[in-house]
């Protein structure tokens, strides 16, 4: 299973980029353990300045802006 974390303070792009996750996941089979993160320090704790950013094995793979489908299937 793997962890993976969505870094961002609730915005309308951070909710698209969860949701997308769990689709891509979903469709795909892929068993994923997925957590919100809102806290600002804990966000720049990953390096991630602007957001969404996401965390999968505790390796940060994006920063800024709602990734497309294609990149979200090859993380997973």
């Amino acid at each position: 299973m793997k962890n993976v974390k969505v870094l961002g303070t609730g915005c309308r792009n951070c909710e698209t980029t969860a949701k997308l996750i769990e689709e891509v996941a979903a469709a795909k089979g892929a068993a994923i353990q997925l957590e919100k993160v809102t806290d600002m320090a804990a966000i720049l704790g990953y390096g991630v300045m602007s957001t969404p950013g996401v965390v999968i094995d505790g390796q940060v793979v994006h920063a800024g802006g709602v990734p497309d489908r294609k990149k979200i299937e090859g993380w997973l």
